[in-house]
């Protein structure tokens, strides 16, 4: 296979616990070519979308890696584009879900969907299964939030286009900070936020639950908040612990698997603390490497069993 991928600049990127280089090195491993290309790499000449990519090749250096000169293709030209860029989700990211989705439109096979990327909103969409998700507020009026925060008592506020746990704020009633945080996360009510109530079982860690092609992996990554933190995120100092799905874990991942499948969401990371749904990351979910290091489960070995199988 050729198979594409659209990152971050690899010079950002840790060799260690990357997720999408694990995927590389495994497609590596099994002789399919790849290529890499940054956001700016895809463009449109007249209708027909582009893209300039150059081959890679993981090396054995302190460089790791070996890339070719550019070359301008069609998307199609690729067995497969992963679109593996990080958020935030702003309007340059907005901008590509449209261009991807006019190459899928030309017959190039996009994962994930680019629709469905732009659609998936990876904190809203949890607002599609209510029955696992805490109690949540949605909005930009910081009314509306204290009210929310007087029924609750205790709730974590966060932006709708974050990653790595950037900006999430745990409020109680007795916080002396209440105004100049809501008025900061929402910018003075010109930006829309999520509430959540405080699931306090975040100090057993916020679950990452891998959905591949609508099946999840049999073990959980659980960041474990450092002493004295609020966010479980690796990105904020927590720590990953593998551990095997629960009963409930396996519904939740079971049944959101199947309708992220529907919607073309291949690769996709769940984040459940305790017993519920919290958010549904489809951009660039990780946690691969920790799983495959503490458990028997290879993440992107299962991954590409599953994307040669399309």
């Amino acid at each position: 296979m050729r198979i594409a991928l659209i990152l971050d600049s690899l010079h950002t990127l840790k060799p260690h616990k990357d997720s999408s280089l694990a995927m590389m090195r495994e497609a590596a491993s099994r002789g399919h070519e790849l290529f890499v290309a940054l956001q700016d790499d895809l463009f449109l000449r007249q209708e027909q979308a582009r893209l300039r990519a150059q081959s890679f090749e993981f090396v054995d250096d302190e460089n790791w890696f070996v890339v070719g000169d550019y070359i301008e293709h069609a998307p199609q030209d690729f067995d497969v584009v992963l679109m593996r860029k990080d958020p935030p989700f702003d309007n340059e990211f907005l901008y590509t879900t449209y261009l991807l989705e006019l190459a899928v439109k030309q017959g190039a096979r996009v994962l994930n969907n680019p629709s469905a990327i732009r659609d998936w909103n990876e904190k809203l969409s949890v607002a599609n299964f209510p029955q696992f998700s805490p109690e949540f507020l949605v909005a930009r009026d910081n009314a509306l939030i204290r009210e929310f925060l007087r029924a609750h008592g205790d709730i974590v506020v966060k932006p709708l286009d974050g990653m790595g746990g950037s900006s999430i704020f745990r409020l109680t009633q007795l916080d002396p900070n209440i105004s100049v945080i809501l008025e900061t996360i929402t910018d003075y009510g010109k930006r829309t936020v999520m509430a959540q109530r405080y699931l306090p079982e975040i100090t057993q860690g916020d679950k990452r639950i891998i959905v591949i092609n609508g099946e999840p992996l049999p073990y959980a990554l659980a960041r474990i908040p450092m002493a004295g933190e609020t966010r479980g995120n690796l990105a904020a100092g927590g720590t990953g612990v593998a551990q095997p799905l629960t009963e409930r874990d396996v519904e939740i991942a079971s049944m959101v698997g199947k309708v992220l499948k529907q919607k073309g969401l291949f690769l996709v990371g769940l984040d459940v603390i305790g017993n519920h749904l919290t958010e549904i990351n489809v951009t660039s979910p990780t946690g691969m490497v920790e799983i495959a290091a503490q458990t028997p489960c290879n993440p992107a070995s299962v991954f590409m069993d599953a994307l040669e199988t399309l």
